[in-house]
């Protein structure tokens, strides 16, 4: 156990920080999930529409490092890929 004032509030700040970057990873994950459910039910339309959320999300999450960028940029890539494929 931290015995510093400094130590305790940076434990809570870290606690702060952390459940926030879980929440914005686990509402990225979802939205992902939702591209990818649309596109495996054939939804192409919806898909297009909903890949710009999907893009925003991946770019604000690597601006404020939550995603390391190269990462977000991968995901980018490979879901623009599996958009363009023919079903």
């Amino acid at each position: 156990m931290p015995r510093r004032k400094t130590s305790l509030k940076r434990k809570r700040a870290d606690r702060k920080r952390h459940d926030r970057n879980l929440k914005i990873k686990q509402q990225l994950k979802k939205t992902i999930k939702k591209f990818q459910a649309l596109l495996s039910s054939k939804n192409t339309d919806e898909a297009r529409a909903l890949i710009g959320k999907v893009f925003a999300q991946l770019d604000k999450a690597a601006k404020k490092r939550i995603i390391h960028p190269q990462t977000a940029n991968r995901k980018k890539s490979r879901l623009m890929k599996r958009l363009g494929k023919p079903a």
